[in-house]
């Protein structure tokens, strides 16, 4: 009888165990098929920084990448493309990326000529790659004839010269205009652009508002942003004449 209900005692707490982990199975289960509320969120999705270009537009990634790869700063690209052409004065800069199809000498010219569109007969420096930074210059000599200077932004050597295409003597002369009611130098407007806005100069022209009235118009790039702000300067008085922002 005392190993009959020994037996029993062993089966019965056997029976016991089974049924506990049974239960734990269950309420895992339970838990597992069970719908999360909609704000829930996981603990490695809730801890997980946000990736550092996913709040950038596609014009901002564009304008870090132009920027940090960049080593020439504007003013030594202006002196650079001024330099290029003698007696000239600078109209307008850019920083942008060196388009694929940029070539050393555009065109084609027969043997010992200068190919067309080149200042001069001399080899220009290699075009950087394709998405490489370069400065596009634009300078005017005093009738008004602009010449186009592309120099590569990273080593500072100018690497295609061209004069600029179908410019009328009514294209020129505005110019000439606009060059001789500019009392203000490029350098004397990005400083009154940049007392404004703290950042990196990208671009800079001389061109006319609504009112006819002569102004250099400043980009200034925010390093920490990367939005971009459109200075105007009066190029007469130095004036700050309005500041356009662009968030794209």
């Amino acid at each position: 009888m005392r190993s009959l209900a020994a037996v029993c005692a062993l089966g019965a707490s056997a029976l016991l165990l089974t049924a506990c982990g049974s239960s734990g199975t269950d309420r895992a289960d339970v838990a597992a098929a069970a719908p999360t509320s909609p704000g829930a969120t996981s603990a490695t999705a809730t801890s997980a920084p946000p990736s550092p270009s996913g709040s950038l537009s596609a014009e901002q990634t564009e304008r870090k990448d132009l920027v940090s790869a960049a080593k020439v700063t504007w003013d030594k690209a202006a002196d650079t493309a001024v330099q290029a052409v003698p007696d000239s004065r600078l109209v307008g800069l850019e920083l942008k990326a060196t388009p694929a199809d940029a070539t050393a000498s555009p065109g084609t010219a027969s043997p010992g000529t200068a190919s067309p569109g080149t200042a001069s007969p001399s080899t220009p420096a290699p075009a950087p790659s394709p998405g490489a930074p370069e400065w596009e210059a634009e300078v005017a000599t005093e009738d008004g004839t602009v010449h186009r200077i592309e120099i590569d932004a990273v080593s500072g050597e100018v690497f295609r010269t061209r004069v600029e295409e179908d410019q009328s003597a009514d294209d020129k002369q505005e110019v000439a205009n606009r060059l001789n009611d500019a009392t203000q130098t490029p350098e004397q407007a990005v400083k009154a652009a940049t007392d404004k806005v703290d950042g990196t100069v990208t671009a800079l022209e001389l061109d006319q508002d609504d009112n006819e009235q002569v102004m250099w118009s400043v980009d200034v790039v925010n390093p920490d942003t990367w939005v971009l702000t459109a200075v105007d300067v009066d190029a007469a008085s130095g004036e700050v004449q309005r500041e356009q922002v662009d968030r794209d």
